[in-house]
């Protein structure tokens, strides 16, 4: 069955997806996210940045630095 997206969660890829143009304020917020979501948006906030990176080296350098 598909779960509906949380607000919380939904607000989040959005802000990222809006600072990705810049690695350092990517990281800060996508810290922030992962802080204030529950478990389960944590984990479907990983696939989404999972997904959302795969073609940005940038990106991919400051996901993996947390």
């Amino acid at each position: 069955m598909h779960q509906v997206m949380s607000k919380n969660l939904k607000y989040y890829q959005q802000i990222l997806a809006k600072v990705s143009f810049d690695v350092i304020l990517f990281r800060k917020e996508l810290k922030k996210a992962y802080g204030f979501l529950n478990p389960k948006d944590q984990m479907e906030l990983r696939i989404w940045v999972n997904d959302f990176i795969v073609n940005r080296a940038d990106l991919q350098s400051a996901v993996l630095a947390l």
